[in-house]
Protein backbone atom coordinates (compact mmCIF):
# COMPACT_ATOMS: atom_id res chain seq x y z
CA UNK A 1 0.00 0.00 0.00
CA UNK A 2 2.86 2.31 -0.48
CA UNK A 3 2.13 4.16 -3.62
CA UNK A 4 -1.73 5.14 -2.13
CA UNK A 5 -0.12 5.99 1.66
CA UNK A 6 1.61 8.04 -0.17
CA UNK A 7 -0.72 10.16 -2.04
CA UNK A 8 -2.25 10.30 0.89
CA UNK A 9 -0.47 12.13 2.70
CA UNK A 10 0.93 14.12 -0.62
CA UNK A 11 -3.08 15.00 -1.06
CA UNK A 12 -3.51 16.58 2.40
CA UNK A 13 -0.32 18.44 1.90
CA UNK A 14 -1.96 19.51 -1.35
CA UNK A 15 -4.98 20.49 0.01
CA UNK A 16 -4.03 22.43 2.61
CA UNK A 17 -1.38 24.39 0.78
CA UNK A 18 -4.35 25.20 -2.05
CA UNK A 19 -6.84 25.91 0.84
CA UNK A 20 -4.40 28.71 1.43
CA UNK A 21 -3.98 30.05 -1.76
CA UNK A 22 -7.65 30.34 -2.09
CA UNK A 23 -9.96 29.65 0.53
CA UNK A 24 -12.82 27.54 -0.38
CA UNK A 25 -15.44 29.91 -0.59
CA UNK A 26 -13.39 31.75 -3.31
CA UNK A 27 -13.31 28.53 -5.28
CA UNK A 28 -16.95 28.00 -5.11
CA UNK A 29 -17.55 31.62 -6.38
CA UNK A 30 -15.26 30.49 -9.12
CA UNK A 31 -16.84 27.44 -10.34
CA UNK A 32 -20.27 29.98 -10.31
CA UNK A 33 -18.35 32.03 -12.84
CA UNK A 34 -17.52 28.65 -14.53
CA UNK A 35 -19.66 27.82 -17.56
CA UNK A 36 -21.47 24.11 -17.10
CA UNK A 37 -19.20 21.58 -18.92
CA UNK A 38 -20.03 19.23 -20.78
CA UNK A 39 -21.87 16.44 -20.02
CA UNK A 40 -20.92 12.67 -20.42
CA UNK A 41 -23.16 10.56 -22.51
CA UNK A 42 -23.06 7.24 -23.03
CA UNK A 43 -23.20 5.67 -26.49
CA UNK A 44 -26.26 4.03 -27.27
CA UNK A 45 -24.06 1.71 -28.83
CA UNK A 46 -23.29 -0.09 -25.73
CA UNK A 47 -19.58 0.27 -25.18
CA UNK A 48 -17.23 3.82 -24.93
CA UNK A 49 -13.95 4.36 -24.45
CA UNK A 50 -12.19 6.91 -21.99
CA UNK A 51 -8.87 8.34 -23.38
CA UNK A 52 -5.93 9.43 -20.77
CA UNK A 53 -3.59 11.64 -21.31
CA UNK A 54 -0.57 11.40 -18.87
CA UNK A 55 2.91 12.62 -19.16
CA UNK A 56 4.94 10.05 -16.32
CA UNK A 57 3.24 6.16 -15.44
CA UNK A 58 5.24 4.87 -12.16
CA UNK A 59 5.50 1.21 -14.55
CA UNK A 60 6.84 2.84 -17.61
CA UNK A 61 8.38 6.01 -16.58
CA UNK A 62 8.62 9.53 -19.10
CA UNK A 63 5.77 8.98 -21.52
CA UNK A 64 5.97 12.85 -22.20
CA UNK A 65 7.66 12.16 -25.96
CA UNK A 66 3.89 11.70 -27.20
CA UNK A 67 2.35 14.86 -25.20
CA UNK A 68 4.84 17.21 -27.63
CA UNK A 69 1.21 18.30 -28.94
CA UNK A 70 -0.99 17.77 -26.25
CA UNK A 71 -3.99 19.70 -27.77
CA UNK A 72 -3.29 17.77 -30.87
CA UNK A 73 -3.85 14.48 -28.61
CA UNK A 74 -6.68 15.64 -27.06
CA UNK A 75 -8.54 16.18 -30.75
CA UNK A 76 -7.43 13.04 -31.75
CA UNK A 77 -8.98 11.15 -29.06
CA UNK A 78 -12.16 13.33 -29.40
CA UNK A 79 -12.09 12.52 -33.21
CA UNK A 80 -11.21 8.97 -32.87
CA UNK A 81 -14.72 8.49 -30.65
CA UNK A 82 -13.90 9.03 -26.74
CA UNK A 83 -16.30 9.70 -24.29
CA UNK A 84 -14.48 10.93 -22.09
CA UNK A 85 -10.64 12.13 -21.82
CA UNK A 86 -9.11 11.55 -18.26
CA UNK A 87 -6.25 14.07 -17.60
CA UNK A 88 -3.43 13.01 -14.69
CA UNK A 89 -3.19 16.27 -12.47
CA UNK A 90 -0.84 14.64 -9.87
CA UNK A 91 2.24 16.59 -9.51
CA UNK A 92 4.56 14.07 -7.66
CA UNK A 93 4.70 10.80 -9.43
CA UNK A 94 3.06 11.67 -12.56
CA UNK A 95 4.13 15.00 -13.55
CA UNK A 96 0.54 16.17 -13.66
CA UNK A 97 -0.93 19.53 -12.71
CA UNK A 98 -4.38 21.33 -12.39
CA UNK A 99 -3.46 23.52 -15.53
CA UNK A 100 -3.31 20.72 -17.68
CA UNK A 101 -7.09 19.71 -16.64
CA UNK A 102 -7.62 23.79 -17.55
CA UNK A 103 -6.79 23.35 -20.86
CA UNK A 104 -7.83 19.96 -21.69
CA UNK A 105 -11.45 21.29 -20.64
CA UNK A 106 -11.09 24.21 -23.28
CA UNK A 107 -9.62 22.11 -26.15
CA UNK A 108 -12.35 19.69 -25.92
CA UNK A 109 -15.37 22.01 -25.01
CA UNK A 110 -15.90 22.39 -29.20
CA UNK A 111 -15.93 18.66 -29.35
CA UNK A 112 -18.59 18.38 -26.41
CA UNK A 113 -16.00 15.72 -25.04
CA UNK A 114 -16.09 16.03 -21.25
CA UNK A 115 -12.51 16.11 -19.64
CA UNK A 116 -11.98 14.19 -16.31
CA UNK A 117 -9.76 14.73 -13.49
CA UNK A 118 -7.65 11.96 -12.47
CA UNK A 119 -5.98 12.14 -9.49
CA UNK A 120 -5.68 10.80 -5.87
CA UNK A 121 -8.01 12.93 -4.32
CA UNK A 122 -9.28 13.14 -0.63
CA UNK A 123 -11.54 15.67 0.14
CA UNK A 124 -14.27 18.02 -1.32
CA UNK A 125 -11.82 20.71 -2.17
CA UNK A 126 -10.64 18.96 -4.93
CA UNK A 127 -13.78 18.46 -6.52
CA UNK A 128 -14.34 22.29 -6.16
CA UNK A 129 -11.08 22.63 -8.04
CA UNK A 130 -11.92 20.28 -10.83
CA UNK A 131 -15.05 21.75 -11.39
CA UNK A 132 -13.40 25.06 -11.29
CA UNK A 133 -10.83 23.94 -14.16
CA UNK A 134 -13.62 22.92 -16.13
CA UNK A 135 -13.83 18.96 -15.84
CA UNK A 136 -17.10 17.26 -16.23
CA UNK A 137 -16.08 14.69 -13.65
CA UNK A 138 -13.88 12.93 -11.05
CA UNK A 139 -12.12 10.13 -9.99
CA UNK A 140 -12.52 9.06 -7.28
CA UNK A 141 -10.56 5.69 -5.20
CA UNK A 142 -12.72 3.60 -2.68
CA UNK A 143 -10.25 2.76 -0.46
CA UNK A 144 -8.09 6.57 -1.07
CA UNK A 145 -9.96 7.85 2.47
CA UNK A 146 -12.11 6.73 5.32
CA UNK A 147 -16.14 5.89 4.01
CA UNK A 148 -17.49 9.38 5.99
CA UNK A 149 -15.38 11.15 3.39
CA UNK A 150 -15.84 9.02 0.75
CA UNK A 151 -19.44 10.06 1.08
CA UNK A 152 -18.87 13.65 1.13
CA UNK A 153 -16.90 13.89 -1.67
CA UNK A 154 -19.44 11.99 -3.80
CA UNK A 155 -22.13 14.43 -2.70
CA UNK A 156 -19.87 17.13 -2.96
CA UNK A 157 -19.41 15.79 -6.79
CA UNK A 158 -23.19 15.73 -7.42
CA UNK A 159 -24.12 18.67 -5.62
CA UNK A 160 -21.53 20.22 -8.42
CA UNK A 161 -23.36 18.34 -11.57
CA UNK A 162 -20.12 16.34 -11.95
CA UNK A 163 -20.06 12.18 -12.65
CA UNK A 164 -17.56 10.12 -10.74
CA UNK A 165 -15.84 7.15 -11.93
CA UNK A 166 -15.48 5.41 -8.66
CA UNK A 167 -12.34 3.34 -8.85
CA UNK A 168 -11.69 -0.43 -6.75
CA UNK A 169 -9.41 -2.31 -6.65
CA UNK A 170 -10.73 -5.86 -5.30
CA UNK A 171 -13.51 -7.20 -3.37
CA UNK A 172 -13.14 -5.60 -0.42
CA UNK A 173 -13.31 -2.67 -2.21
CA UNK A 174 -16.50 -4.04 -4.14
CA UNK A 175 -18.30 -4.67 -1.24
CA UNK A 176 -17.78 -1.12 -0.07
CA UNK A 177 -19.09 0.02 -3.30
CA UNK A 178 -21.92 -2.21 -3.40
CA UNK A 179 -23.19 -0.56 -0.05
CA UNK A 180 -22.95 2.73 -1.19
CA UNK A 181 -24.95 1.58 -4.79
CA UNK A 182 -27.79 0.07 -2.57
CA UNK A 183 -27.77 3.68 -0.03
CA UNK A 184 -27.39 5.89 -2.75
CA UNK A 185 -29.90 4.49 -5.43
CA UNK A 186 -32.22 6.97 -6.58
CA UNK A 187 -29.82 9.97 -6.30
CA UNK A 188 -29.57 12.37 -8.51
CA UNK A 189 -26.09 11.39 -9.39
CA UNK A 190 -24.13 9.94 -12.35
CA UNK A 191 -21.46 7.08 -10.96
CA UNK A 192 -19.40 5.02 -12.86
CA UNK A 193 -17.79 1.74 -11.17
CA UNK A 194 -14.27 1.08 -12.08
CA UNK A 195 -12.18 -2.01 -11.44
CA UNK A 196 -8.57 -1.36 -12.03
CA UNK A 197 -6.48 -4.76 -12.25
CA UNK A 198 -3.12 -3.20 -11.75
CA UNK A 199 -1.55 -4.12 -8.44
CA UNK A 200 -0.64 -1.22 -6.13
CA UNK A 201 2.38 -2.97 -4.35
CA UNK A 202 3.98 -4.53 -7.83
CA UNK A 203 2.23 -2.40 -10.29
CA UNK A 204 1.65 -5.14 -12.60
CA UNK A 205 -1.55 -5.61 -14.46
CA UNK A 206 -3.83 -9.22 -13.94
CA UNK A 207 -6.44 -8.38 -16.67
CA UNK A 208 -7.89 -12.24 -15.42
CA UNK A 209 -9.18 -10.31 -12.34
CA UNK A 210 -11.70 -8.01 -14.88
CA UNK A 211 -13.24 -11.62 -15.37
CA UNK A 212 -13.31 -13.02 -11.74
CA UNK A 213 -14.48 -10.23 -9.93
CA UNK A 214 -17.30 -9.15 -12.56
CA UNK A 215 -20.04 -10.59 -10.72
CA UNK A 216 -19.10 -8.38 -7.57
CA UNK A 217 -19.68 -4.76 -9.60
CA UNK A 218 -22.69 -2.94 -8.22
CA UNK A 219 -25.69 -3.32 -10.91
CA UNK A 220 -26.65 0.06 -10.44
CA UNK A 221 -23.73 1.63 -11.89
CA UNK A 222 -21.90 1.03 -15.29
CA UNK A 223 -19.19 -0.81 -15.18
CA UNK A 224 -15.55 0.35 -16.72
CA UNK A 225 -12.51 -2.10 -17.30
CA UNK A 226 -9.21 -0.22 -16.21
CA UNK A 227 -5.57 -1.00 -16.89
CA UNK A 228 -6.03 -4.43 -18.50
CA UNK A 229 -7.29 -3.08 -22.25
CA UNK A 230 -4.16 -2.67 -24.09
CA UNK A 231 -5.78 -3.74 -27.68
CA UNK A 232 -8.56 -4.19 -29.64
CA UNK A 233 -8.91 -7.85 -28.65
CA UNK A 234 -8.74 -6.37 -25.22
CA UNK A 235 -11.79 -4.13 -25.99
CA UNK A 236 -14.23 -6.99 -27.16
CA UNK A 237 -13.30 -9.33 -24.42
CA UNK A 238 -14.23 -7.02 -21.52
CA UNK A 239 -16.91 -5.64 -23.39
CA UNK A 240 -18.63 -9.55 -23.97
CA UNK A 241 -18.04 -9.09 -19.92
CA UNK A 242 -20.68 -6.43 -19.83
CA UNK A 243 -18.15 -3.57 -18.97
CA UNK A 244 -19.52 -0.34 -20.55
CA UNK A 245 -16.67 1.26 -20.52
CA UNK A 246 -12.52 0.96 -20.53
CA UNK A 247 -10.19 3.23 -19.52
CA UNK A 248 -7.29 3.32 -21.36
CA UNK A 249 -3.88 5.03 -20.68
CA UNK A 250 -0.12 3.95 -21.60
CA UNK A 251 -1.28 2.04 -24.79
CA UNK A 252 -2.54 5.21 -26.21
CA UNK A 253 0.21 7.43 -25.25
CA UNK A 254 2.41 5.19 -26.99
CA UNK A 255 0.07 5.11 -30.66
CA UNK A 256 2.06 7.27 -33.11
CA UNK A 257 -2.03 7.67 -34.64
CA UNK A 258 -4.27 8.33 -31.27
CA UNK A 259 -7.25 8.99 -33.42
CA UNK A 260 -7.22 5.64 -34.78
CA UNK A 261 -5.95 3.92 -31.81
CA UNK A 262 -9.11 5.19 -29.87
CA UNK A 263 -11.67 4.25 -32.76
CA UNK A 264 -10.19 0.78 -32.70
CA UNK A 265 -11.20 -0.05 -29.69
CA UNK A 266 -13.99 1.49 -29.74
CA UNK A 267 -15.15 -0.11 -32.65
CA UNK A 268 -13.80 -3.82 -31.72
CA UNK A 269 -16.43 -3.51 -27.97
CA UNK A 270 -19.40 -2.85 -30.19
CA UNK A 271 -19.00 -5.35 -32.79
CA UNK A 272 -18.44 -7.62 -29.81
CA UNK A 273 -21.33 -6.65 -28.60
CA UNK A 274 -23.48 -7.04 -31.95
CA UNK A 275 -22.03 -9.86 -32.39
CA UNK A 276 -23.47 -11.50 -28.91
CA UNK A 277 -26.85 -10.11 -29.43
Amino acid sequence: MGLLTDMLHSGLRRVAEARERVPEAALRAAVLATPAPPPLHLDPHGFDVIAELKLRSPSLGDLSAATVDPVGRLEAYAEGGAAVCSILTEPTRFDGDLEHLRAAAETLQPFGVPAMRKDFLVDPYQVIEARACGASGVLLIVRMVPREQLVAMLDCAAELGLFVLLEAFDADDLAVAESLAREREGRDEQVLMGLNCRDLETLEIDSRRLAELRGCLPFQWPAVAESGVLTPDDAARVARLGYRMALVGTSLMRRPDPARAVQELVEAGRKALRSRA
